[in-house]
């Protein structure tokens, strides 16, 4: 029913060398001479062509630094010349015009940038034409619903938007889903915005939730512009001042399993191993599941046996 993998990617920018700037509005074009920019996901391609090349020295790609330099990073010629395209094209490219790069393309630039693994798949995603219908919100089928229900540790499901769409007992005895209108029910929220989720983590909040963000910002990206996911980004950027800071760096990461210690307020220090699942039966449904740490505080093996 699940394999152990989730990605993908998706939202929107208004561009040019200055900063982000991100709006609901998702028909607002953009005129650079005798382009129109209209598509959010070609300006975020470009967003993220010049966030790596900001970050990349000379040094690094071999380049003499030169005598001035007025920005950090490679200059546009620096890296069209490495990837073996001309200048025109690869401010193009950055400035988030509507061209359609070739897979080609794509690796040169990844090369040229320095890109990981997961930096070069993003880009590839980012270029593709996608589905272009608009977000709706998912329905977890009853198989996955009793599967759920019948683990004793927290669990719950997410989709595409990182909406909580479902979760068994467990996981509300830790997060309290339940308690929550289901338009605040998506963990990038939770993370992001609430006092009691940001109290939870303590000293360790900040190292999480960064993470978040460049995860969700691999989600975020391939939905650019759509009206489900700027509500949701607008939502965050008035609601946490670090979101905005690490959004406009533009870092992308995979998702992957790792260890969380949070603060309860009656079941004290939990120590968990988080992984997640996705749903063959529906790729945008991820399962994510919680096991308890031996060792660690309470340890949850009470709480999550329903005692």
């Amino acid at each position: 029913m699940f394999t152990s993998n989730w990605g993908e990617t998706h939202m929107r920018r208004l561009g040019g060398d200055k900063k982000a700037w991100y709006y609901p509005s998702i028909l607002q074009t953009l005129h650079r001479g005798s382009d129109i920019m209209a598509d959010p996901r070609r300006v975020e391609f470009g967003d993220f062509l010049r966030s790596r090349r900001e970050k990349l020295s000379p040094k690094t790609v071999g380049l003499p630094a030169g005598l001035r330099r007025r920005t950090a990073g490679l200059r546009r010629e620096e890296v069209a010349q490495l990837a073996g395209i001309g200048v025109d094209w690869y401010i193009r490219l950055e400035q988030g015009r509507t061209v359609s790069p070739s897979v080609t393309t794509v690796d040169a630039l990844a090369r040229a940038l320095r890109l990981s693994k997961t930096e070069h798949a993003h880009l590839k995603a980012l270029a593709r034409d996608g589905d272009r219908r608009a977000f709706t919100r998912e329905i977890v089928p009853p198989p996955i619903l009793r599967l759920i229900e019948s683990l004793p540790h927290p669990a719950y499901i997410t989709g595409r938007r990182w909406d909580v769409l479902a979760w068994n007992e467990a996981a509300e005895q830790v997060f309290a889903f339940g308690r929550l209108p289901e338009e605040d029910r998506n963990t990038m929220l939770l993370m992001m915005t609430n006092r009691q989720t940001r109290k939870a983590y303590g000293a360790g909040w900040a190292e999480v939730a960064k993470r978040m963000v460049a995860m969700f910002r691999a989600t975020h990206d391939v939905w650019a512009g759509d009206p489900a996911f700027a509500e949701l980004l607008t939502r965050l950027r008035q609601g946490s001042s670090e979101f905005v800071k690490w959004w406009e760096a533009h870092e992308i990461r995979s998702t992957a399993s790792g260890l969380k210690t949070m603060s309860h307020p009656t079941l004290g220090v939990l120590h968990f191993e988080h992984t997640s699942f996705q749903a063959n039966d529906d790729p945008a449904l991820k399962l994510v599941i919680y096991t308890p740490v031996r060792g660690g505080g309470s340890g949850g093996r009470a709480w999550a046996s329903g005692s």
